[in-house]
């Protein structure tokens, strides 16, 4: 029988729990992962209870609360705090999502936070996301012509314009690279050295699609390959954890 050791210092152990919700009705504890590689220490989860009057409804705001008010240690990325930039992406209670757009309230017991999966970790929900970075840089997400460029922009019929942006906004150019689907998908977690995973497939058809670009048989070859496309087994986790509403399995489907 095969046998497996986790790599040293991978157990997530169970940390310290902080209540500074000094019996409030409206209590609710969050459960962070925190992990800091500069101390050679094992992950661990800190539970933090809190009185939700104090913050807003959106799981984001509580995760502010606790790094403001209770311990300033806690390390995250955010900016938009309106589902835009994607940079608050990770794990709560068991999916993927945007804290941001998650409400407290959808969430029944404790709240368990963790970085986005399979993915190394920097520094508590902060995950290393250069080699997805990497992979979106080499379908080359910029639009190419070989055709003079026009006076002014180069202008779409709506047609095709909603070919992109989706009838009900939630075409492929509404993908902000948040990597929800990316690390949800077991194809990528198997194979993410070569496949390129629902989040840059996305974008590539997003390139594909546009009327405007002139190298769509140059895109094509590009993913003929039997890993970098075709290592998508439409699993439909991808569709399903994305925060946006987009499906980026419909979008593999087509340029298969």
């Amino acid at each position: 029988m095969a046998e497996f050791r986790l790599p040293k210092n991978s157990e997530v152990q169970e940390g310290r729990a902080v209540d500074v919700a000094k019996g409030a009705k409206n209590a609710k504890t969050f459960r962070l992962y925190r992990y800091d590689p500069d101390t050679g220490e094992n992950p661990r989860y800190d539970s933090y209870t809190i009185d939700l009057d104090q913050c807003g409804p959106m799981v984001l705001d509580a995760i502010l609360y606790i790094k403001n008010n209770v311990d300033s240690s806690v390390t995250l990325r955010r900016s938009c705090r309106e589902g835009i930039c994607g940079s608050c992406a990770m794990n709560i209670d068991g999916s993927n999502t945007l804290a941001c757009l998650k409400p407290i309230e959808e969430v029944k017991g404790q709240v368990k936070i963790t970085p986005l999966p399979h993915l190394p970790v920097i520094k508590d929900l902060v995950p290393d996301v250069n080699h997805l970075a990497a992979q979106y840089a080499s379908i080359e997400p910029w639009m190419k012509t070989e055709s003079p460029a026009p006076a002014r922009e180069r202008l779409q019929s709506p047609e095709d314009a909603e070919l992109l942006n989706g009838a009900d906004g939630k075409g492929p150019a509404a993908c902000i690279l948040c990597f929800c689907c990316s690390t949800s998908c077991p194809s990528y977690w198997w194979n993410g050295d070569r496949f390129l995973g629902p989040s840059i497939l996305l974008q590539a058809y997003r390139w594909i699609a546009d009327t405007r670009d002139e190298a769509t048989g140059e895109r094509l070859d590009q993913l003929e390959d039997p890993f970098r496309l075709y290592r998508c087994h439409t699993i439909m986790n991808c569709t399903k954890t994305c925060p946006k509403g987009l499906n980026p399995a419909k979008a593999i489907a087509e340029i298969k």
